[in-house]
């Protein structure tokens, strides 16, 4: 995250907003808890299976500390609904599963277009269609970069534990609001579902990083919110504030205005684009172990981060040369990272096991060039240590 944080100011009938201390809870819920703790204002989200438990536990804290929970009708009006108060002015959320993913995909879309900050939960399920609704996939990763029509820039963190879905859905906030762009958090059914130790720090110790806002009046003339900044990043006017806003899906110029031709497009989906891809080494995140000196590179994220970590310490202990990159941020992917890897020269191959047929290995072979491996399962299991044990040795 940018250095530039400040400890979130928290109204009197909040006060019960963080809950500091240590915490036994599932990740569903962690990840409630971070967005409270993050200054959640509005949710709208619809249940369903393995994300429920996100919104039934915001259905009774988000009230009680001064926010706003709707269950909708679907998830078109969720993810509706989260754009609508976003613009408004309120960090907003939902949470769903891969077939009402699927439903917020166009409407991901004019959140990205309108440059509107939210955050979108998705735990994911065995798919396609309805597939093992109550067991694990890692199937929506290249659904969460390209789902939506067009060219966009996002941001997709991908949690391994209860304690980052915590950390993790308050850096979607942040981000979000910092590049005014929508934020997913991939989670899986076994990390949404399983139970662990959460640290919460204080309230004045969890980072809050501000809308970049107008520096004129309302009545200082006319407004332009879509005239970017030296990084390609425009200040942001929320409706009702008394600045002349317009908003729309269709190209448009820096105020808002349709202009609909060939050179504004290009020049609108590039810095929509470029306001990412630039920033991406302030955005990326990710863990390893044992990297420097290997020959053979795991590269996991989620619930099978965790089965390749003690792969990965077994095979150390067996003296085998083995280490492994675990994205935080799924997308942007930490392209820079593996690059320097490479260049230390020892790496011969890469092992990407996933719940998927082979959705982040794909990425791996066409950034590194090298064999990449996979270890592929559809769904509704997730490979064991030995499985990737056996991969390695191999």
């Amino acid at each position: 995250m940018p250095p530039e944080t400040a400890a979130k100011t928290v109204a009197p009938e909040a006060a019960q907003r963080v809950l500091t201390g240590r915490r036994f809870m599932l990740g569903d819920h962690a990840c409630a808890e971070g967005a409270l703790a993050a200054g959640l204002d509005f949710f709208a989200g619809y249940p369903i299976t393995p994300s429920t438990e996100v919104a039934e536990h915001l259905a009774s804290r988000l009230p009680a500390v001064g926010g706003r929970f709707v269950q909708m009708e679907d998830e078109l009006g969720s993810i509706a609904a989260i754009i609508g108060a976003s613009a408004a002015g309120a960090r907003s959320f939902t949470a769903t599963s891969g077939p009402g993913f699927s439903l917020m995909m166009e409407n991901i879309g004019l959140a990205a277009m309108m440059e509107i900050p939210c955050v979108i939960v998705n735990v994911q399920r065995a798919s396609p269609s309805t597939g093992l609704p109550t067991m694990v996939g890692q199937s929506d990763i290249l659904q969460a970069r390209w789902g939506s029509h067009g060219d966009y820039g996002i941001v997709a963190y991908c949690p391994s534990s209860p304690q980052e879905c915590f950390d993790q859905t308050i850096d979607a906030f942040n981000t979000a609001d910092r590049y005014r762009i929508p934020v997913f958090i991939l989670m899986d059914e076994v990390v949404g579902h399983m139970a662990e130790r959460v640290e919460i720090p204080a309230a004045n110790e969890i980072p809050h990083v501000p809308r970049k806002r107008p520096r004129t009046k309302p009545e200082e003339g006319i407004f332009l919110s879509y005239a970017p900044d030296e990084d390609l990043v425009p200040p942001i006017a929320h409706a009702g504030e008394g600045y002349k806003v317009h908003m729309t899906g269709l190209t448009h110029d820096e105020r808002g205005y349709p202009e609909l031709t060939p050179e504004t497009h290009d020049k609108l989906v590039n810095r929509l684009v470029d306001k990412v891809r630039l920033n991406a080494l302030d955005i990326v995140d990710f863990d390893e172990q044992h990297v420097d000196d290997a020959e053979c590179v795991v590269i996991a994220y989620g619930c099978t981060a965790r089965s390749a970590s003690a792969a990965v310490d077994q095979a150390r202990a067996e003296g085998l040369r083995c280490g492994l990159l675990r994205p935080k941020t799924i997308w942007p992917f930490p392209e820079e990272r593996v690059r320097r890897l490479l260049e230390i020269g020892k790496i011969k191959r890469f092992i990407v096991p996933e719940i998927n047929l082979g959705q982040l290995r794909r990425e791996v072979e066409r950034l590194t060039q090298l064999p990449t491996i996979g270890l592929n399962h559809a769904g509704g299991a997730m490979p064991t240590p030995n499985a990737i044990l056996e991969i390695i040795r191999s």
